[in-house]
């Protein structure tokens, strides 16, 4: 199908169009119509995205679908995917129709809720997607605001706050790589990610200088690969989020609506980790190299630091939102160990944590929709009254916490393996995640759903219905075939993760001979 990719991005646009411009009103009937015109709109794009999964060549690492045409200011319209990012617009279009059902309850300006997630999905899928600077640029700076919006209307009793900490807090980190943007720019002469023509390699394969350089009366080795290397890095780690400039994330969370906290957990904070795959690694080698030991150990310490933060929570959305910052602790590791293992166990964590922690989200949707309150104390003995939440609650749970027989487990267990191909010692620290994981996930499983039902306002709490069961069965499912079938993203990934590993050693083993390396270090 031509087109498609455009197709698959700009479908869910298209009806936040038609909602913003023929659908009147906000009555009961008006409600209605835009859930049903938003969950229709996704599911068809969901549906749309499956040729591109069925008709992607697994073991071609080049890119495909390509769509390129001119745009605007001289500036060109590229898109296509690769094994890096094919899954992750699938994840996108796989989870969004399922946020939409969550939100079914929704009756505040349901149109304009509707319509923010809409675009959110297009935008995020453009990120996925985009083969040009620019574009990638504005897709992944324009995510920021419909999530802004979902926050800041939608959101709890402190959500303007949190929606502005969110806001500046990605958009300070987005301008060091503006400025990065525009000194690549500078050196290559175009915006293109990829090949663009038969004498424009493309960024993928410009060659940054990394002579050393003095910046500041400072020698910077790795010289501009180094400098730019940074200045990507500041963007998506804050994106990921990083420690320590994660501090946003958890109030975020808390303030968000279900729906929003799903999306911001299980796909938007994806897109710092697959700007370090199409950037960091493929473009700045170098850099990477000179700057591993930094990333190893701060991913260290936010499994560990973010791990404990998240045992003394009170709130169970603060829980759940520390763990996700611990878990993206597995994935920065396993992108910059840049071994096939390790990146391989990077991308499927990323896809793992989408359904993983969008389904814990989700569960604390469900009570919180009944009881209006996420607080850990107020709950306990829900497993007498809610059986069925409670066998789905404690599924993902373990699978959070890397259960073998689940896709926790095999993101987990791949990025391990190959970050202990680069130091010993921090896999290790690493690894006690693992455990704590566990402490805090059942801890929080413990207070909320064991022991006699005391509370008086619990005693006529309900089970799921069959919405709620409709949208955990494909997560369920999801979570376990991947968790017993990992190839079916592994060799989709494969092909392209070798070529980037290859490529990004055969860059650091012809840099800086040991002789340049020893004379930099004596100055």
């Amino acid at each position: 199908m031509d087109n498609l990719l455009s197709i698959v991005t700009f479908m869910p646009t298209l009806a936040a169009v038609i909602l913003a411009v023929f659908l009147r009103g906000d009555d009961e009937a008006a409600q209605r119509n835009a859930k049903w015109v938003a969950l229709i709109a996704s599911g068809v794009t969901f549906l749309l995205s499956l040729f591109l999964l069925t008709g992607f060549d697994a073991s071609d690492p080049s890119f495909q679908f390509v769509e390129e045409r001119d745009w605007v200011l001289g500036l060109q319209y590229r898109m296509g995917v690769d094994g890096l990012s094919v899954l992750f617009v699938m994840l996108n279009t796989f989870l969004m129709p399922l946020v939409i059902l969550s939100c079914w309850n929704v009756t505040h300006r349901t149109k304009e809720y509707m319509i923010a997630f809409l675009v959110l999905e297009t935008l995020m899928t453009g990120v996925f997607c985009a083969l040009d600077m620019v574009l990638f640029y504005l897709f992944f700076e324009g995510a920021l605001i419909p999530m802004f919006l979902i926050i800041g209307i939608w959101g709890g009793d402190r959500r303007v706050y949190a929606a502005f900490k969110f806001f500046l807090y990605t958009f300070f980190g987005s301008v060091f790589m503006l400025v990065g943007m525009v000194a690549m720019y500078i050196d290559a002469g175009t915006t293109c990610i990829a090949a663009c023509g038969p004498d424009v390699t493309g960024l993928l394969h410009h060659e940054f200088s990394s002579s050393t350089i003095t910046v500041l009366g400072t020698h910077v080795i790795g010289g501009m690969q180094t400098l730019l290397w940074l200045a990507f890095f500041i963007s998506f780690a804050v994106k990921m989020p990083m420690w320590p400039v994660h501090t946003w994330l958890p109030d975020a969370h808390v303030q968000a609506p279900t729906g929003g906290s799903i999306v911001l957990a299980a796909v938007l904070l994806k897109m710092g980790g697959y700007g370090f795959l199409r950037f960091s690694l493929p473009m700045f080698p170098i850099g990477t190299k000179m700057m591993e030991p930094l990333v190893f150990w701060i991913s260290a310490i936010a499994i560990v630091y973010t791990s404990l933060v998240a045992l003394v929570q009170t709130d169970m959305k603060k829980v759940i939102a520390y763990s996700s910052v611990a878990h993206m602790g597995y994935a920065t590791m396993g992108i910059f160990a840049a071994n096939q293992q390790g990146v391989d166990g990077a991308i499927f964590q990323m896809l793992s944590h989408g359904f993983i922690s969008g389904a814990l989200f989700l569960c604390v949707g469900v009570v919180y929709d009944r009881m209006h309150t996420r607080d850990i104390a107020a709950y306990g003995g829900l497993i007498n009254r809610m059986p069925g939440y409670a066998i789905v609650f404690m599924f993902f749970t373990m699978a959070n916490a890397g259960l073998p027989g689940t896709s926790g487990f095999i993101g987990e267990f791949l990025t391990l393996i190959g970050i202990f191909e680069d130091s010993t010692w921090v896999a290790f620290v690493a690894a006690t995640g693992v455990i704590l994981s566990a402490s805090y996930g059942l801890w929080l499983y413990k207070r909320v759903m064991l022991g006699d039902l005391i509370k008086e306002s619990l005693k006529t709490i309900s089970d799921m219905n069959t919405r709620e069961k409709a949208i955990f069965a494909p997560l369920v499912a999801l979570t376990l075939i991947l968790g017993i079938f990992p190839g079916l993203v592994t060799d989709i990934t494969g092909p392209s993760v070798e070529a980037l590993v290859a490529e990004n050693l055969a860059a650091q083993a012809n840099f800086a001979p040991g002789v340049e390396v020893a004379e930099n270090a004596s100055h």
